[in-house]
């Protein structure tokens, strides 16, 4: 598996692995006529204004198929963040590359750019009912913050998410874990 710098090209890779990553992930939490109504061409628009704008780092892993997962992360997107807080804007994997490995390397690397970008603080944002999800982070390192869950709407359900931190002494013997 390749993992590199996203490109303007892998747009339609990444939302093809966004929405049926969704879909999955998300069956039983989410409406499914809101599931069922994703689409890949609007994603990989979105995509596209995200690579383009570079407010964030994208990296993918490839295979030869195409796009097999990706995470995006940078700095904390609260406006009154402190330069050390870093953030973990989105990382999934294709449900056929789930648990082989390919989630702990892509957020091992994103933890490891962002902590030698002085932001020694990750945070990231995961549904309370993503039990999968909430499982992966906690074994990798990260912890609830406590009074951080917000409630809103999402394709018609609302849904609850919590914020989960890796504080910088645990980056380095999480990182170690990961690999």
């Amino acid at each position: 598996m390749n993992i590199t710098p996203a490109n303007l090209e892998d747009a339609p890779g990444i939302a093809a692995v966004h929405v049926r990553s969704w879909q999955e992930a998300y069956a039983g939490i989410l409406k499914a006529e809101f599931l069922d109504s994703l689409s890949v061409e609007r994603r990989a628009e979105q995509w596209r204004d995200i690579l383009q704008k570079q407010e964030s780092h994208t990296v993918v892993a490839r295979k030869p198929e195409g796009v097999a997962g990706f995470v995006s992360y940078g700095h904390w997107r609260e406006e009154s963040a402190a330069e050390s807080l870093g953030e973990i804007w989105a990382l999934y994997v294709h449900p056929e590359e789930w648990g082989k490995g390919l989630g702990r390397a892509l957020l091992t690397l994103a933890v490891r750019e962002l902590r030698s970008s002085g932001r020694h603080t990750v945070s990231l944002w995961v549904l309370t009912e993503n039990i999968r999800g909430v499982r992966f982070y906690r074994a990798f390192g990260f912890k609830p913050i406590e009074s951080s869950s917000k409630l809103f709407q999402l394709g018609g359900t609302q849904v609850e998410e919590f914020c989960l931190r890796l504080q910088s002494d645990v980056l380095s013997t999480g990182i170690s874990r990961a690999v």
